[in-house]
């Protein structure tokens, strides 16, 4: 039997830590392992319990969601963060990507939607809700222009450049390969090089480094 997806959360209202416990206690495939009121406790509790997945708020007294992420990642590359709060500001989302965490979504989510994260991002994936969604391809096109000039100064080739576009319409790797007629391994290899060069932890961090890149303030 597989063992269940080791949770734990992070949020300064306690009320809302309860309920998405209570939310997500019917649910076999998720255990609660721990829960965290800021960002400093977040980082200790995530040492003691090595959890597999953490959903944290972004904005959280003392040390927030973003610094604690940023450590946490550091030290523990193997844990995957989800951001679920009810912050929405451009700037946040991308803070929040670079800091290393695989998914964003809005507290005005539903159980489903919060289970398809946890499990998406726990088997190696990035999740953004539709609303968060909207918003990254809203940054990528009001960057469009700005984004191409930056990409042809990181000498990227051109085959890089058109993998880092179909990335950030968030394009899966066998999606990328039939529109640009490359094989899948090929494309695979693309993309391990593409992090490395951008410096990227992740699919979302090279959406990052693509906004970024093009100068866009939010």
């Amino acid at each position: 039997m597989t063992r269940p997806i080791k949770l734990l959360i992070a949020d300064d209202h306690s009320l809302f830590r309860d309920a998405v416990r209570t939310l997500l206690k019917e649910q076999k495939r998720i255990e609660v392992c721990a829960e965290a009121g800021d960002g400093n406790e977040l980082i200790k509790l995530a040492a003691k319990h090595n959890p597999d997945v953490i959903i944290t708020d972004v904005q959280m007294p003392g040390m927030n969601g973003i610094e604690a992420s940023r450590i946490i990642k550091n030290k523990y590359p193997l844990i995957r963060i989800i951001a679920l709060t009810m912050h929405s500001d451009d700037y946040l989302i991308v803070d929040m990507l670079d800091a290393g965490a695989s998914g964003y979504v809005i507290k005005a989510t539903t159980t489903e939607e919060l289970m398809n994260s946890i499990i998406t991002v726990y088997e190696g994936g990035n999740y953004f809700c539709h609303y968060t969604s909207i918003q990254l391809t809203n940054m990528i096109a009001r960057s469009k222009s700005q984004v191409l000039g930056g990409l042809s100064k990181a000498n990227f080739s051109n085959n890089e450049k058109e993998i880092i576009r179909l990335i950030c319409e968030q394009r899966a790797s066998k999606e990328i390969a039939n529109i640009t007629g490359l094989a899948h391994r090929t494309v695979e290899k693309y993309r391990d090089r593409i992090m490395e060069k951008t410096g990227s932890r992740n699919m979302a961090g090279i959406v990052v480094f693509a906004i970024r890149n093009g100068i866009f303030k939010p």
